[in-house]
């Protein structure tokens, strides 16, 4: 993960796509890298999910999902210094259809229009 735009090194945010998906699999991530010692998501916060099978169907455009939530300190140490750490979210998604494109994203994404 790379340092957030115009900050002294914070990382938070994150936005990508998973394609050719199988329905019924579980997918465990981990994003790694993060600054912060604590995050809102040990704190009940989920993650944005877009599926463009269930935006197609009606069903659902972005909406809060995942499981097994958890942000947590690492074994991987900030340049070599013994003190500090770098910390790793990671939750698990449940893909609902085969051949979907899925989103994941920190929070809600919003065009510069909407803004």
């Amino acid at each position: 993960m790379q340092n957030d735009t115009n900050t002294l090194g914070h990382t938070q945010w994150f936005y990508f796509k998973v394609s050719n998906t199988r329905a019924g699999v579980p997918v465990k991530f981990n994003i790694m890298n993060y600054n912060k010692p604590d995050s809102m998501f040990n704190y009940g916060m989920k993650v944005s999910v877009y599926s463009d099978k269930k935006a197609d169907d009606g069903v659902a455009g972005w909406h809060k999902a995942c499981t097994d939530i958890s942000y947590f300190k690492n074994q991987v140490r900030k340049d070599f210094n013994f003190y500090k750490y770098y910390h790793t979210l990671t939750f698990t998604y449940e893909f609902e259809h085969d051949n979907d494109t899925v989103f994941f994203a920190y929070c809600v994404p919003y065009s510069y229009t909407d803004l």
